[in-house]
């Protein structure tokens, strides 16, 4: 619990002593505050099973997003004080209640008071995999103490562009931090992976991001993939996407000035359709052990994935 003390657990490095009861953005001070828990049945398939998600609502956040539909529980800080023996004591009647899973909603500010409750909860018999549902706006710090503990992580993507991040989530470095806790959530745990024997993600470590709310891997407007990030998502050499585009089966638009090795020197955009229709048209080309499985099956159904 050092880390409060002098708090920077998250991007925004308020260096206030929370140990001490003092707050700052988040709202939060020694103790987490809950607002509620319960088995949430509102939650993607494959973690809320047929007995519900264990959601755990933590109050106070460290973004501060217009759009937000919790604006009482985030901003307002509406909820129950809560210590580590009661925290540990909701994990427990979520289990008891047949949950598949124990859910922390917005822990990116408590992270130490969750590991704290864990010490307890485990020794007194807590046996479910944990998700980690973030909006993304986490320090490196926080989720290097979180190696080993998570099961799932659920990053809630919002923007790539700088100035919408300024202006909507009022944290202008939210893009940059987003694309480097989102690499290090996916070095600890790997790919998603599911139990196909249950129907969810069960006891296996995995990472899920919310393909409805975000485009990992488009440009900053939605609109167009960059041969660079193409390849990314497909797990190849960018060059091979280059020579797709200059041997004209794969559709691309020339930009009007290349991109310096700042911008991975891309010079291209390429709408979806097109590279839906070159992966079918070229199945052969194409890796399935390389790709994002979840971007790729989202791409061949049009959006399915999204939309679910």
């Amino acid at each position: 619990m050092n880390e409060l003390a002098d708090c920077a657990l998250c991007p925004r490095g308020c260096q206030v002593d929370r140990s001490g009861g003092k707050v700052a953005v988040c709202q939060c001070g020694r103790h987490a505050r809950v607002s509620s828990y319960f088995p949430h049945f509102g939650e993607e398939d494959c973690l809320r099973g047929t007995r519900g998600s264990g959601t755990i609502f933590f109050s106070g956040c460290n973004l501060r997003c217009i759009f937000c539909q919790n604006f009482d529980i985030s901003w307002q800080v509406e909820g129950e004080v809560t210590p580590p023996e009661r925290l540990a004591e909701m994990m427990l009647k979520l289990q008891a209640r047949g949950c598949h899973n124990i859910n922390f909603v917005t822990p990116e500010h408590v992270v130490p008071q969750i590991l704290e409750a864990l010490l307890i909860a485990v020794k007194d018999g807590l046996q479910l995999p944990l998700v980690y549902n973030t909006g993304a706006y986490d320090s490196l710090e926080s989720l290097r103490l979180m190696d080993g503990v998570i099961d799932i992580y659920m990053p809630d993507f919002k923007f790539w562009d700088l100035e919408m991040a300024r202006r909507y989530l009022k944290a202008a470095d939210y893009p940059e931090t987003a694309r480097q806790v989102i690499k290090e959530m996916h070095r600890q745990v790997g790919s998603l992976v599911f139990d196909k024997a249950a129907g969810y993600s069960h006891t296996v470590t995995g990472i899920h991001l919310k393909l409805k709310r975000m485009r990992f891997w488009f440009k900053h407007d939605g609109s167009f993939y960059s041969a660079y990030s193409l390849a990314q998502a497909l797990g190849i050499d960018p060059h091979a996407v280059t020579r797709w585009i200059k041997s004209g089966h794969l559709k691309a638009k020339f930009r009007d000035a290349a991109r310096g090795p700042q911008q991975k020197g891309d010079s291209y955009l390429i709408q979806e359709k097109d590279v839906r229709r070159f992966i079918l048209q070229h199945p052969t080309d194409i890796d399935l052990r390389k790709v994002d499985q979840l971007w790729f099956i989202d791409v061949i159904t049009n959006g399915l994935v999204r939309a679910a």
